[in-house]
């Protein structure tokens, strides 16, 4: 089992043809994933060769999900034009949209995820690394040959903290690691991945991996406290952060002692969740978890 993501998913790449977009569409393929198409209206009709797999390009979202039956898109295109992208996907019926692009203007990420979530479609992202179920398919720049499949759920807010946890755990390996991205604004959150590892029945113990500002994990952890059974463990980026500045995403800002690591810590704590100093503790305490201890 995965959340979001299978083998059976069919995906397409707006922005395929572009430099980020020709590359990490061969990573995704030679990951398993099972790529259908891109989209690009001024080259629909051509066809891309990834070493041994042509894969055709379309004039738009809807055109590719007729001739392919795609459920799946990622986006590489500008921020410029992401709104966009995005929207064109939604008003094609498409069930998630991956949005990789990072410097989307806010007003942008506040407008085309509320348009999605009334028609449907899941945003995982902006700005964040995308979703990976190992083993069966890759969905963005998360890279496949880290870890493997197995028993362990992570949703993270940093992409790069994603991939070291995947790492540090590889001997396990994972159900799905999805990357929700670190914008003030995502389609995609903490509470809908613990609410979806919740549910899956090959998810043994959840990963939490959080940052300064905000309130995204408190909320989660009153979310853990209600709803939650399944054994959880966190890490929080931004323990030495100064109060009052910007660290790396654009929603990692503390203000007095709201959206600090210590008090995202202490929520998480007083909910039941393990929470680590550093990546490699909150390894350990994964594993910890795991054998019962």
């Amino acid at each position: 089992m995965a959340i979001y993501l299978t083998k059976e998913s069919k995906v397409l790449v707006q922005g395929m043809t572009g430099g980020e977009g020709m590359k990490h569409t061969r990573r995704m393929l030679a990951a398993g994933t099972n790529v259908v198409g891109g989209v690009n209206p001024r080259k629909a009709g051509r066809t891309v060769d990834f070493d041994d797999r042509a894969v055709p390009v379309f004039g738009s979202v809807a055109d590719g999900m007729r001739a392919t039956g795609a459920d799946v898109t990622v986006v590489f295109v500008p921020p410029a034009f992401a709104k966009a992208a995005v929207v064109e996907a939604a008003d094609a019926g498409i069930g998630l949209a991956v949005v990789i692009t990072e410097g989307i203007p806010v007003h942008d990420s506040v407008a085309f995820t509320a348009y999605a979530k009334r028609k449907g479609t899941r945003i995982v992202g902006p700005n964040c690394p995308g979703l990976i179920t190992p083993g069966q398919s890759n969905a963005g720049i998360i890279p496949a040959d880290i870890t493997k499949p197995g028993r362990i759920g992570l949703v993270s807010k940093s992409g790069t903290l994603t991939y070291q946890l995947m790492y540090e755990l590889r001997d396990i390996g994972f159900s799905t690691c999805v990357g929700i991205g670190g914008d003030p604004v995502v389609g995609t959150t903490h509470i809908d991945c613990l609410a979806a590892f919740q549910d899956d029945p090959d998810t043994e113990l959840i990963v939490l991996i959080g940052e300064i500002g905000g309130d995204a994990e408190e909320r989660a952890a009153a979310y853990v406290r209600e709803h939650v059974t399944k054994p959880v463990v966190g890490y929080i980026a931004g323990f030495t952060a100064p109060e009052g500045k910007t660290m790396g995403h654009a929603g990692a800002i503390v203000s007095g002692s709201s959206g600090t690591a210590r008090a995202k810590k202490e929520a998480l704590e007083a909910v039941g969740v393990s929470v680590g100093s550093t990546p490699t503790e909150t390894a350990k305490l994964v594993l910890a978890r795991l054998e019962g201890r």
